[in-house]
């Protein structure tokens, strides 16, 4: 019995880290580190992913605990989201400070330099999703935030830790990896769009619709993978080359995104260009750790042309089939089919309809200006016959 509850706990924290998320933290401390020259340093990688992946659970915590509410609206029975499939609220409040404490005592261990970056990170991510600044609901300014969390701190915390001096190149580097995340994350905005309108939360989707969002993300995507490419020492044609076809795949999914979809075809295309992004990051680091390791051109085509089929072929996986996930919480889901019949969560219940404002409403979420949301955890009536 306690082996399972230790078990469960373990996959509760899995769970909250996002491992999606997680691999593109990673993939950012890796890139911080090749891009010092320490590609191959596996102790250091190790160190720099301590405090950046008890950064990234601290910060799910808050934002969970904050969006409560428009979560269970927009992701009802999702077990990604253990405070919509009843999950307490203390543990997740223990999570989220010892998470900090870790990540900023980790990170101060590394250096003065990654440690002030870290408390600077944890005072960003606590004004994105909390009050009274709650940058969250502020728009465009979100989606410029954020990536100060998912990519600045990442790229500059490994950078820091690996050497002192900060190039211009480096910087030039972050500028790209920037921009092209700030597109990418815009396309968030897709699956939250229905609880975002009805609690006011004035994302860049709710403001201008889909059209507007895949273009703006589709000029993001171009300008940062640009940007990559121009701060990368010694790019080699199998690099141009397989970032370029990346770039296209990616531009054409947003071109469909930007019609009228179905939800799950939404989905599809959505998880599809993430895909294609992480496979783009993978490209630039095998580049960078093939080209310090000193490999012959061949040796690094090779690598190149093999990472951008698996990159391709997963991609193709996603637009055909949609996301899929093999993770379950044995304890949430039990506690949720107990809960069922005692009790209901306060929250949206029957039928509403949300009018979503803006320049051309109509093309927000499926192009409706009213949507009617249906409540997936029961009606109210049945609720109040049985009480």
């Amino acid at each position: 019995m306690l082996d399972r509850q230790i078990a469960d706990r373990i996959r509760v924290l899995v769970i909250l880290s996002r491992p999606a998320v997680a691999v593109l933290f990673a993939l950012y401390v890796a890139l911080g580190l090749a891009q010092a020259g320490h590609a191959e340093d596996r102790l250091l990688l190790a160190g720099c992913l301590i405090p950046v992946m008890a950064f990234l659970l601290c910060s799910v915590c808050v934002n969970d605990l904050s969006d409560r509410a428009i979560d269970q609206v927009n992701l009802p029975g999702d077990r990604n989201r253990p405070l919509v499939t009843a999950a307490g609220s203390r543990e997740l409040v223990v999570t989220a400070v010892v998470s900090a404490t870790v990540a900023l005592g980790s990170a101060f261990v590394l250096g003065p330099r990654p440690g002030l970056l870290m408390l600077a990170a944890l005072a960003v991510s606590a004004g994105y999703s909390l009050r009274p600044i709650r940058l969250a609901d502020r728009g465009a300014v979100a989606a410029l935030a954020l990536p100060a969390c998912y990519v600045a701190l990442p790229y500059l915390l490994a950078l820091t830790a690996a050497r002192s001096a900060v190039h211009p190149r480096d910087l030039l580097m972050l500028l790209g990896l920037y921009i092209g995340f700030v597109g990418r994350i815009l396309l968030k905005d897709f699956r939250d769009v229905r609880g975002d309108a009805l609690f006011g939360k004035r994302t860049f989707l709710v403001r201008h619709g889909r059209r507007a969002t895949c273009l703006f993300s589709a000029c993001a995507w171009t300008i940062g993978s640009f940007v990559i490419l121009a701060a990368t020492p010694r790019r080699t044609p199998a690099l141009v080359c397989s970032y370029l076809l990346c770039l296209v795949l990616a531009l054409m999914i947003l071109r469909v995104l930007a019609g009228e979809v179905g939800h799950r075809r939404e989905e599809a295309l959505i998880t599809g260009a993430a895909a294609i992004g992480r496979g783009m990051l993978i490209l630039q680091l095998a580049h960078l750790a093939t080209d310090q390791a000193g490999w012959g051109a061949l040796a690094r085509s090779t690598v190149m042309g093999a990472l951008l089929a698996l990159t391709l072929a997963q991609a193709i996986g996603m637009l055909r089939h949609g996301p899929t996930t093999g993770l379950t919480v044995a304890s949430l889901q039990e506690e949720t089919t107990a809960s069922r019949g005692a009790r209901r969560r306060p929250g949206i219940s029957g039928r509403e309809v949300v009018h979503v404002e803006g320049d051309r409403p109509e093309e927000v979420a499926d192009g409706r200006q009213s949507r009617v949301l249906e409540d997936r955890r029961g009606h109210r009536g049945a609720v109040r016959g049985r009480q």
